[in-house]
């Protein structure tokens, strides 16, 4: 029987949170160029890849306080799971979640060089968004989160 030779493929798994303020306002923050040279949709949310053998809500907190200094209150509601393919042997599970924050931001410029506060008006009119979360929004994905 003839081996075949197979590329092992990476899977990780990625998080990330819609953060809401006191105000009802969900957190965007746009991803530096200089850290991201070649990104296009420089909007997203908060997030990034877990650390293996922690749990997914610990990396979603780590990457809260890291991002921004911001402190997750309760339980967050995770949303939506997207597949994302990142070459042949590249899979990408990203989980999103909504949750309340408090605290003001103190961003990481290495990571963001801004962030802003947006109403859901605000957020629909974003312009230069992150493929995946535009992807959610045009879904509906946000929708139940402005009205609750």
């Amino acid at each position: 029987m003839d081996s075949v030779k197979t590329t092992p493929v990476v899977l990780q798994v990625g998080v990330k949170i819609l953060l809401i303020n006191s105000e009802g306002k969900c957190l965007l923050l746009r991803r530096s160029l200089s850290k991201y040279p070649d990104i296009s949709g420089r909007f997203d949310i908060v997030g990034g890849r877990i650390e293996p053998g922690t749990g997914l809500l610990e990396n979603l907190q780590r990457e809260i306080k890291e991002e921004t200094g911001l402190e997750l209150v309760g339980e967050p509601k995770l949303l939506a799971a997207q597949d994302i393919f990142r070459k042949a042997n590249h899979h990408i599970v990203r989980l999103t979640y909504v949750g309340k924050s408090r605290g003001e931001v103190v961003l990481d410029t290495e990571e963001n060089d801004m962030y802003r506060w947006c109403t859901e008006k605000e957020f629909e009119r974003v312009e230069d968004m992150d493929f995946y979360l535009k992807e959610l929004s045009k879904k509906g994905v946000f929708e139940h989160v402005w009205r609750s």
